[in-house]
């Protein structure tokens, strides 16, 4: 039998350091925020025959007045173009623009997009507030779920360390992301808001079940000091937990390589959190409660 309990510190130290590097590159170089929280427009065009390169590409739209034009590659022959907030008019001036001066292979606009810089800011505001009312509705289900096992820790003190291992999970993925955005220049938009969310609800459901099943033992009156049930309960769920997670990976390894670029680093936010989920589920949710306890114990001895 595993002593995930016992080891505890090991775990809290390898999840501080992952949260340092975490804090520091937010701190240093934040998030390389997408045109859906800092407003603009968005292209993606496909070339029949050969993309041209980058420069060709400004090159052949300087005198539309652009702003800070940004190109990125997609696929074998598509480009995906940034730039400011543009009307119709001006959008389909682009691909005027990229049709004529490309003659003699076909160009096929595969997507528009277009965000006010009004509409940016109140999603960045509503993603915040989705993240806090998710949260903050986890405790109170949790103490609902968890009120006939108060004993002899508060039932809502399970929901409050289910949420600090979801924070401990949004940091990291966030912060994987900052050194990506930094260093790749790989921007997060809505999609990202979305795959938190989603990371969200598969690392709770996974400490539930371990929760869940240390309800199950104290309930039956398990012989024991409390630290000894919760190790057997996450030792008793934790290749369930580890199967779940490995299936979901496999499938998301494959939307990964063999989906689409506007999905790519959505999936990758996703395979980064159910990672890290899986193992605050196991090895960060339930050593807090344990030492939760211990704290009260010490509390209440003085």
């Amino acid at each position: 039998m595993l002593r995930i309990i016992q080891n505890r510190k090991i775990n809290y130290s390898i999840s501080a350091i992952l949260a340092i590097i975490s804090i520091v590159s937010l701190v240093m170089w934040g998030l390389k925020l997408g045109l859906d929280f800092t407003g603009g427009s968005l292209t993606e065009v496909n070339f029949s025959n050969s993309r041209p390169a980058n420069n060709e590409v400004s090159g052949q739209l300087a005198d539309l007045n652009l702003g800070d034009l940004k190109i990125q590659t997609a696929d074998e022959k598509g480009i995906i173009l940034r730039f400011k907030a543009v009307d119709e008019e001006t959008h389909q001036k682009i691909i005027k623009e990229l049709k004529d001066k490309n003659q003699g292979q076909e160009v096929k606009e595969l997507r528009f997009e277009s965000v006010g810089p009004v509409i940016g800011e109140e999603l960045k505001n509503k993603a915040w507030l989705a993240l806090i009312l998710a949260s903050l509705a986890i405790i109170l289900y949790i103490a609902y779920a968890f009120r006939k096992v108060s004993k002899p820790v508060a039932s809502w003190k399970y929901g409050v360390a289910a949420v600090v291992a979801l924070l401990h999970d949004i940091l990291i993925v966030t912060g994987l992301f900052s050194l990506l955005g930094h260093f790749m220049g790989i921007e997060v938009d809505s999609l990202f808001i979305t795959a938190l969310l989603t990371v969200l609800g598969f690392s709770v459901h996974d400490t539930i079940v371990v929760f869940d099943r240390t309800r199950e033992n104290l309930s039956k009156h398990y012989s024991g000091n409390f630290e000894d049930v919760v190790n057997d309960s996450v030792n008793q769920t934790v290749s369930r937990s580890i199967n779940t997670s490995v299936t979901t990976l496999l499938a998301l390894l494959a939307l990964y390589i063999f989906g689409g670029d506007s999905t790519r680093y959505f999936v990758l936010a996703l395979i980064a959190g159910i990672i890290v989920g899986t193992y605050s589920s196991i090895f960060v949710a339930s050593p807090i409660v344990v030492d939760w306890n211990r704290f009260a114990k010490r509390l209440k001895s003085k």
